[in-house]
């Protein structure tokens, strides 16, 4: 492993990402709303609505844009439940905010960027999702805080560092 992708070797404390991002996940009792992602970075994965905060919006603004536009539905109320920074060997870094609703507006449709579909949690497609996913997601279900650092060599996950919050 390269030791300037170790996470201990990065000063997140000074790190800026190339991109500030949002992950929104719908939640319906016990099935979650997720995506087969059609274009972009993470293209042909499974993930969670979402996307890049543009100028001038908040991390939330983005999320509920993000998920409109992506899956036809508004979430109403989404919630914060992770922070994760992702570097790449190509120099690339991403700062995602990840928020949770169970409550939205509007209808489920496929758009050019996903197809979207419930899944049971018992049954999320971890193989079919970025690496990380397996490390923080399950504790976002479960009501607790997750702060996240990733490094990653294309799709290969290099390193990490999860820490966690009480529900």
């Amino acid at each position: 492993m390269s030791r300037a992708l170790r996470v201990d070797n990065i000063e997140w404390e000074f790190w800026q990402p190339t991109d500030h991002a949002v992950l929104c996940f719908l939640r319906n009792g016990s099935r979650l709303l997720l995506i087969h992602k059609k274009r972009g970075l993470g293209r042909g994965k499974i993930n969670g609505p979402g996307g890049r905060i543009e100028a001038g919006e908040t991390a939330i603004e983005a999320a509920v844009r993000e998920t409109r536009e992506e899956v036809g539905l508004e979430p109403l109320d989404p919630s914060e439940r992770a922070e994760l920074s992702f570097v790449f060997a190509d120099g690339y870094g991403m700062h995602v905010r990840v928020f949770f609703a169970a409550r939205w507006r509007g209808t489920l449709t496929e758009t050019d960027e996903a197809l979207p579909f419930w899944c049971d949690l018992q049954s999320i497609p971890y193989d079919q999702m970025w690496a990380d996913d397996r490390l923080w997601l399950p504790h976002a279900l479960e009501g607790r805080f997750v702060r996240g650092v990733f490094t990653f060599d294309g799709d290969r996950m290099i390193d990490h560092r999860v820490t966690l919050s009480a529900p």
